[in-house]
């Protein structure tokens, strides 16, 4: 009798740690189920430097943004490689959360709703450094010749194109329109979005060899767009976006870049 009051006695503790091991990892479960995820389009080939997607962790601006943020409001960013044609759909059938987006960009935007801008897209143009080129209306690209890139639409600019008032020479890779600059005599400038522009050059070590100018052709914001269901991500995505803009953590990130 003594025996067996003994051998209950011994097993209890052991019962109990069983227990408790078992409600830990009941818990732990529970809390995984409920982990908050954004799953977030960096499409299949990205776009340097606002998305770079060459090696198995993305980087680039976008990214470094938006997965700083999501830490900071407690979420997991998922990357998705998802081609530009399905992404409109898939945010609509609540399979994306987001994905970065120009609200000039994109048809019927009101179907969406998007964030504050992170950074503005500035098509601008890199000329050479002895060039004195400077733009402040398509008139001071007369009989010129812009490198652009093949199949881009510049509408400020088409109606001189058409009229031949200004050259346009087309180029497949964002990197070429600067090599034919750099090394053409008949070409004058490449039109390019600034940060697109500062990034290859520092790439390819090319700083020193090219200015942009001051002025553009357009400008928009680059923002997240998102489900018209997300209103409170949105808003707390712009709070921590402001906070960041403010103790100049988002210049850290776009210095990195340039």
């Amino acid at each position: 009798m003594m025996r067996d009051r003994s051998n209950r006695l011994t097993c209890f503790p052991q019962l109990v740690i069983t227990l408790l091991w078992i409600l830990a990892l009941s818990f732990t479960a529970s809390a995984d189920s409920h982990q908050k995820i954004f799953r977030f389009n960096i499409s299949p080939n990205g776009y340097p430097p606002y998305l770079i997607v060459e090696q198995e962790q993305p980087s680039g601006i976008i990214w470094d943004v938006v997965s700083s943020i999501g830490q900071r409001l407690g979420y997991d960013v998922i990357p998705k490689k998802v081609p530009r044609k399905r992404v409109d759909q898939m945010l609509l059938d609540n399979a994306l959360d987001g994905t970065p987006r120009a609200r000039e960009w994109t048809p019927n935007p009101d179907r969406f709703l998007f964030t504050d801008p992170i950074v503005s897209i500035e098509e601008v143009f890199f000329v050479r450094k002895e060039s004195d080129l400077e733009y402040r209306s398509p008139q001071d690209l007369y009989e010129k010749t812009v490198v652009t890139h093949l199949g881009y639409h510049y509408p400020e600019l088409q109606a001189h194109f058409d009229a031949g008032n200004i050259q346009r020479f087309d180029v497949s890779r964002h990197r070429e329109m600067f090599t034919f600059v750099l090394h053409g005599d008949r070409f004058d400038a490449a039109v390019a979005d600034r940060l697109v522009g500062q990034w290859i050059l520092k790439k390819e070590g090319l700083q020193d060899r090219f200015r942009s100018t001051g002025q553009g052709i357009n400008k928009f914001g680059f923002r997240i767009m998102l489900r018209k269901d997300s209103q409170d991500f949105a808003d707390a995505f712009n709070a921590e976006l402001q906070a960041i803009r403010e103790n100049g953590a988002l210049e850290t990130i776009l210095a990195k870049y340039r």
